[in-house]
Parts: structure tokens; sequence; C-alpha cells
């Protein structure tokens, strides 16, 4: 990466590639020495989640290898910040984060349901206009959604995690035929287990839905990189 850090400016996010277990219970040790992000001009406490403006864009990246639960820290600093922000300086409000909310691939599936369960409400009260994540090696957009529900004012995701592995690319969706994931499978490594089964819709009752989900509008298992203008 320094070619490239040295000379563009980038902001970064931890993912669970940047864990690296060390001796002694140690972790992240080089993301927290090699990244420096705006946590201080922020409020944040924390390398692994801060915020800062681009242009009309205030961007808020949060951690989902640490603590994300609505008693913590993060979910703390996370509603000052988003009750800060003035929208006629940042019209627009944009977050990521590494593995994705929603995700119709069976790589990954329903992985991190609970960080859902915990912060999504506060990103639709607030307006956030586009989430950004990766960890699936695929691309999928999303259309607005709340909930697992089609809403005009939800955010729009984008899973962008195809670009620059070297692990392959996911292929196989959880709706194909003999590809939906057990529940057992798809363990995140940080947080706890929320898989859910449907409440609602053509997919009621169910853990995969048996079609592309209403809520996914455009997948594609391919490398590339996009530019949003």
């Amino acid at each position: 990466m320094e070619p490239l850090t040295s000379r563009v400016p980038m902001m970064v996010i931890e993912g669970n590639h940047e864990i690296e277990p060390q001796a002694g219970g140690a972790n992240f040790t080089a993301y927290k020495a090699r990244f420096a992000v705006p946590s201080q001009e922020c409020s944040s406490n924390s390398s692994f989640y801060y915020s800062f403006n681009m242009g009309g864009i205030h961007f808020i990246m949060l951690g989902a290898y640490v603590n994300y639960d609505k008693t913590g820290m993060q979910y703390a600093w996370l509603k000052q910040d988003l009750a800060n922000v003035d929208r006629q300086v940042t019209p627009w409000l944009v977050a990521s984060w590494h593995p994705p909310w929603y995700n119709s691939y069976s790589s990954h599936y329903q992985e991190f349901e609970c960080m859902r369960q915990e912060m999504e409400d506060i990103l639709y009260k607030f307006g956030v206009d586009i989430v950004f994540s990766g960890h699936v090696h695929a691309y999928e957009r999303m259309n607005r959604v709340y909930n697992y529900t089609l809403d005009p004012c939800a955010p729009l995701y984008i899973t962008v995690g195809d670009g620059g592995n070297i692990e392959g690319i996911d292929t196989e969706f959880a709706d194909d035929q003999g590809k939906c994931p057990k529940q057992k499978e798809n363990q995140p490594e940080f947080g706890g287990v929320c898989h859910i089964h449907f409440t609602s819709g053509p997919a009621k009752g169910k853990f995969c839905w048996d079609k592309q989900p209403e809520w996914s509008a455009f997948r594609e298992s391919s490398f590339g990189h996009g530019i949003l203008e």
C-alpha cells in the first residue's frame, strides 16, 4: 500500500484480517501502528471508529470487531457524532464498516446480524444516505432497505469486496439451490450470533430466500472498483 498511501490521502477501517492475534492477547497491532486516523479530532477515543468531512460529505467509519453494543463507548460516540452533523454544511452522510449487514451471497451470510440489530435504528433515524462495506469478495448493491423491508428513507448499502483481494471471488448466492448456509456456519470473528428467519415477505419463515431478495438490486461476482460521483 505504501506507493499509494504516500501519494494519495486514504482513510481506512479495520477488518477481520487486521485482528492478527499476538502472544499475550494483543491484537490489531499492525493496524494501530501503521495507520493514523483523525480520532481525536472527532472526539473518538479509538482508531477503530471515527469520522471526518470531505467536501459535502460527512463520513462515519465504524468498527465491527470492537464493542458495538448500545451500551458501549462506540455507540455513545456514534450517537453524539450523528447529532453534531450539520446537513447544511455536509448534506451527504456516508458510513462504512468492513462486513456487510445486507448480503445475499452464501459467503458471510447473516454473519454480522448482531451488529445490524444494535446499530441500524440509529443510522436510519439520522438519515444516513449510503453505506459501503467489503468482506464479501464480490459486488452487490442494495435497494434502500431497513430491517429487510424496502424503505425509500433508508440507506443505500453497497458491498465492494472484490477489488484487490487475493483469496478468490465469491460466486455462490444463498438463494441458489443447495447453497443456503446452515445456521451454525458463518460465525463472526467478533460479537455474538443473531441469525434470523424472516418474519414477512416471500421468505417468511425461512433462513434464506428462494430467489434474489427484493432488497438486492444488483450483484456480480467480479473484480473491480468504482468511483462515487
